[in-house]
C-alpha cells in the first residue's frame, strides 16, 4: 500500500534529516567536517538504552538524557581536538582525519564497554499502541518520531532565523573574524554549537534505535555516510537543505525496498543523490561561494 509506504518513509526521513541538521550545524558554524558525528550517534543511543535499563527512567527522561550525554560529548570534541587545530590554523583535512580517528576509539570502547551483539530497549518501555486511520496503520513510536523532529527542526529554524543568537551564528558562519570584531561571543558559540549540534545527533541515534530496536557499536557509521551524502545534497552548510534532503533520502530508502528490494535500497538512494547531484553539483540550497576568513 503506497500510502503506508509514505507514512515508513517520512519517520525514517524525519531521523536522517535530524542526523544531518547536527551535522550541517557543525560545518555552517566551526567550517568542520565532524566524521565522529556518527560515534556521537551511537552514544546518545547507548545512553537512553542506559537510562532505561540501569536508572529505570521512561523513555522521555531517556531521551532528555541522550541529548545531555552526547552535546558534552560533542563539547568534550570540540575543546579536546577541535579548538586546538583551529587555534593553529590547521588546514580542512587535518579535522577531518582527527575526527575519524576519534571516532574508531569512540566505537571500540562501546564494543569494549556492551559488546558486539545487538542490544534492545525493553518492550515494557516501549508503546504499543497503533491508530488506524484510513486503512494506515500508524504507530505510536513512529507517530512520536515524526511530532519529536519535526519540532526540533522547527525550533532549529526558528532560533536560526528569528533570533539574535541565530543572527550571531549566522555572523560567524559568513566570517568569524567580523564577528569578532563586532563583539560576538566566537569561542562562546563554537561550544554551544557543538553541543547542540551533538545533541541533536544524541537524539537521532535514540530515534533510530527505537525505530529499529537494534542497537551496537557501529551503528553509527551507515548513518555517517547518509549524513555526509545529505548535507552535500541539500547544500554544504544549509539548514533547509538538510531537512529536505534527509526526507529525500527516507523516501527513497523506503519506496526502493517496497519496489525493488531490499538488497537495492541503497544502491538506488544513494543512484537517485548522484543524479540530482549531476544536474545540480552545489545542492538543493548551497552557493558557490567560498567561505571568508
Amino acid at each position: 500500500m503506497l500510502e503506508q509506504q509514505l507514512f515508513n518513509a517520512l519517520s525514517l526521513g524525519c531521523v536522517y534529516a535530524l542526523f544531518a541538521l547536527g551535522f550541517t550545524l557543525i560545518f555552517g558554524v566551526l567550517g568542520v567536517i565532524n566524521l565522529s558525528h556518527g560515534a556521537v550517534f551511537m552514544v546518545g543511543a547507548y545512553a537512553a538504552l542506559m537510562a532505561v535499563t540501569q536508572l529505570q527512567q521512561p523513555l522521555w527522561v531517556a531521551i532528555i538524557a541522550a541529548f545531555a550525554v552526547s552535546g558534552i560529548l560533542g563539547l568534550l570534541i570540540d575543546t579536546l581536538v577541535l579548538r586546538p587545530l583551529r587555534a593553529r590554523n590547521a588546514p580542512h583535512l587535518i579535522p577531518m582525519i582527527a575526527t575519524i580517528g576519534l571516532a574508531i576509539a569512540i566505537n571500540n570502547l562501546a564494543q569494549g564497554l556492551f559488546g558486539a551483539e545487538n542490544l534492545r530497549f525493553p518492550v515494557e518501555v516501549l508503546p504499543q499502541d497503533a491508530i488506524t486511520l484510513a486503512g494506515l496503520h500508524l504507530t505510536v513510536i513512529e507517530l512520536g518520531i515524526i511530532l519529536l523532529s519535526f519540532v526540533l527542526m522547527a525550533g532549529l529554524m526558528f532560533t536560526l532565523r528569528r533570533t539574535q543568537l541565530g543572527r550571531a551564528l549566522r555572523a560567524i558562519a559568513e566570517s568569524p573574524k567580523a564577528a569578532s570584531l563586532l563583539g560576538v561571543n566566537v569561542q562562546g558559540l563554537f561550544m554551544l554549537t557543538s553541543f547542540f549540534a551533538a545533541g541533536l545527533g544524541g537524539v537521532a541515534g535514540v530515534l533510530i534505535g527505537l525505530y529499529s530496536n537494534a542497537l551496537f557499536p557501529l551503528m553509527g557509521q551507515p548513518i555517517l555516510h547518509k549524513g555526509i551524502a545529505v548535507i552535500i545534497l541539500g547544500g554544504m552548510g544549509d539548514i533547509r537543505g538538510a531537512m529536505l534532503a534527509g526526507l529525500f533520502l527516507g523516501f527513497a530508502e523506503v519506496l526502493s525496498v517496497a519496489y525493488i528490494g531490499s538488497t537495492m535500497r541503497d544502491a538506488v538512494a544513494f543512484g537517485l543523490l548522484f543524479l540530482v547531484l549531476l544536474v545540480r553539483p552545489k545542492g538543493l540550497f548551497g552557493t558557490l561561494q567560498e567561505r571568508k576568513v
